[in-house]
C-alpha cells in the first residue's frame, strides 16, 4: 500500500516537471526571454512569503500552496494568455479536463486536497485565493515594469486592459497593495510603457 502511494506521488512529480516548458508571454525581469509557468509559480510562492505581513489573517502555507498548484493544469491545457478573449472562451472546459487528467495521477486524499486548492484559486472567494489571485496579477506587472512594458507594447496591452485584469486587487486586496498596483500602472502610463491606440 506505502509503496503504491509512493509511486503514484513520484509519478505526479515526475508529470509536474513539464510545467518548466509551458512559455507564458511575459519576459523574465531583465528582458533577455519570456518566463515559464514554473517560473512564475515559484516567483508567486516567494512573494506570498515576502509579502505575508499585508494579508492580515491568511493561512501563507495555504497560499503557497495554491501560488505552486495554481497554473499545473497549463500543463495539458495550455497557458492562457491573460488578455486573450478569445482563449478565454474555452479556458475554463480546457482546465476542468487537465484537471482531471493531473490530479488523478495522486493518492486519493491528496488528490481531492490539491483539485481543492486550485479550485479554491479560480473562485477567489477567502483571504488566500484573494491573496494568491492578487500575487497572479502583481508579478507579471512587477516584470512588464521591470522590462518598460516588453510584453505590454508586442501584445498590443492598453492601460484600460491592464486596470481591468487588476480589479481583484482593487477591490479585494489591502489598500496598499492595491494604491501600489495602482501607482504601477500609472507610472507605466507615464512613460509609455503601455500600448497607445491611435
Amino acid at each position: 500500500m506505502e509503496s503504491n502511494r509512493l509511486e503514484q506521488q513520484i509519478k505526479f512529480i515526475l508529470e509536474i516537471d513539464k510545467l518548466k516548458t509551458v512559455i507564458r508571454q511575459n519576459f523574465i525581469s531583465d528582458g533577455s526571454r519570456r518566463e515559464n509557468d514554473s517560473e512564475h509559480s515559484w516567483h508567486m510562492a516567494m512573494m506570498a512569503v515576502v509579502l505575508s505581513e499585508y494579508f492580515e489573517g491568511a493561512d501563507v502555507l495555504r497560499t503557497i500552496k495554491m501560488a505552486l498548484m495554481h497554473d499545473l493544469v497549463e500543463i495539458y491545457a495550455g497557458d492562457t494568455f491573460a488578455y486573450d478573449e478569445k482563449g478565454y472562451l474555452d479556458k475554463e472546459e480546457r482546465e476542468q479536463k487537465a484537471a482531471d487528467k493531473l490530479f488523478s495521477l495522486l493518492p486519493p486524499d491528496q488528490e481531492k486536497e490539491f483539485r481543492e486548492l486550485w479550485q479554491e484559486f479560480e473562485r477567489a472567494d477567502t483571504k488566500e485565493a484573494v491573496f494568491a489571485a492578487s500575487l497572479d496579477r502583481l508579478q507579471p506587472l512587477l516584470l512588464n515594469s521591470a522590462t518598460e512594458g516588453k510584453m505590454w507594447k508586442l501584445q498590443k496591452v492598453t492601460k484600460d486592459k491592464v486596470l481591468k485584469r487588476n480589479e481583484i486587487v482593487f477591490e479585494n486586496a489591502p489598500e496598499i497593495i492595491a494604491d501600489f498596483v495602482r501607482s504601477k500602472i500609472e507610472h507605466a502610463d507615464r512613460n509609455n510603457y503601455l500600448y497607445r491606440e491611435e
